[in-house]
């Protein structure tokens, strides 16, 4: 999958340092097999899966929650 140097979530220029992101419940610590290897991302989007534990659950409910908020 070519990401032309663009995180796979927000789509965002990554100029310099990228995360490789894998499926956590194939392998769970930081490095992956790289059969679950799922794409490059920037550290806020990275960060933000892993806060919410890359659970869609939890996503969905974080979206919903905005949206009640929003202005």
């Amino acid at each position: 999958q070519e990401q032309q140097h663009a995180c796979a979530i927000c789509r965002a220029y990554i100029s310099g340092r990228y995360v490789v992101d894998h499926d956590h419940s194939c392998c769970p610590g930081k490095k992956s097999c790289g059969r679950c290897r799922r794409g490059f991302l920037c550290d806020y989007c990275n960060l933000g899966l892993g806060a919410f534990k890359d659970s869609e659950d939890r996503l969905h409910a974080a979206i919903s929650y905005l949206a009640r908020w929003r202005i």
